[in-house]
């Protein structure tokens, strides 16, 4: 039985390197473009895989070249992936990223057949996620089949985690199901209805008043804060790193980690450090999953404290 269940989107990723954002209505040359794997479930699979964790997914992919790429990368990465979906005449999900020269990047996803990942996919999946010790999510999948599997996982007493990118607003009864939400400043501020001025200790404290156990904003090359109710919150520094290529993925690396780390019964406070250590390894390399770390990688990182 797997450690990690992720109940995961896949995408493939269209990803065109362009030295600025482009303005609206203008045509800019891209320097270089490249097909590689995404979508943020698969992107946490493949980084909990790394760290040495049994990953497994739920996922709906389309019977197509894309969908293939997908089952291949799981299969060299050790993921199970008995209870993914090829669904016939539909297409498998895509995410047109443009990255720019100072390795920043903008994303536009089209789920594709991941849409019609459902509750009865997960229900499928109930003995493998009750047997597990972690369950991720993220908001590029369909709420009702995340919500089902919390559901599961709860009474089952496996910790879940969630990613809510994209944000939106969360229904009361997800945000109680969740024990470490891993969002950015943006998506925190969102997830809470919090304006965009609101300081990030309010906004998560409305989220940790929700039944939400654990708040782990992530803030880029500043690192991140862990915040609980009825304690204080932890600041982690980000870590420099030499040759950043992109951050596409950085988010989901941290994720990724963190579950892994999480499931393998490592602390919290020492599971955010190990994996804001590797979001900041994995910037170094080209993709989603191109500089996700393994986990002695990580493990010489941390040495270095």
């Amino acid at each position: 039985m797997p450690d990690v269940v992720c109940v995961a989107s896949w995408n493939a990723d269209l990803v065109s390197r362009v030295p600025r954002p482009i303005a609206r209505g203008e045509t800019l040359l891209a320097l270089s473009f490249e097909i590689s794997p995404g979508g943020k479930g698969s992107n946490a699979a493949v980084a909990c895989a790394r760290q040495g964790a049994a990953t497994a997914l739920i996922a709906r992919i389309g019977r197509d070249d894309f969908g293939r790429m997908g089952l291949a990368l799981w299969q060299r990465e050790g993921i199970a992936t008995q209870h993914v979906e090829q669904a016939e005449g539909e297409r498998s999900g895509v995410a047109q990223i443009l990255v720019y020269d100072d390795g920043d990047n903008s994303i536009a996803v089209a789920p594709g057949a991941g849409a019609g990942l459902a509750a009865h996919h997960v229900a499928a999946a109930r003995q493998t996620i009750a047997a597990c010790r972690v369950v991720i999510a993220s908001c590029e999948v369909p709420l009702d089949a995340t919500l089902a599997a919390f559901r599961i996982a709860r009474a089952a007493g496996v910790t879940t985690l969630l990613n809510p990118a994209p944000a939106q607003r969360l229904a009361d009864e997800l945000l109680a199901l969740t024990d470490v939400l891993t969002p950015n400043e943006s998506e925190l501020r969102t997830v809470a209805g919090a304006p965009a001025g609101a300081s990030l200790d309010d906004a998560a404290r409305a989220l940790l008043e929700c039944g939400v156990r654990a708040v782990v904003v992530t803030l880029g090359a500043a690192g991140c804060r862990l915040m609980r109710r009825d304690l204080p919150a932890l600041d982690i520094a980000g870590r420099r790193v030499d040759g950043v290529v992109d951050t596409v993925g950085a988010g989901d690396t941290f994720t990724g980690v963190l579950a892994a780390a999480i499931a393998r019964g490592v602390e919290i406070e020492l599971a955010v450090r190990r994996a804001n250590a590797a979001a900041a390894l994995s910037v170094t390399g080209r993709g989603a999953i191109g500089g996700m770390p393994s986990a002695a990688q990580v493990d010489s990182l941390l040495a270095h404290d």
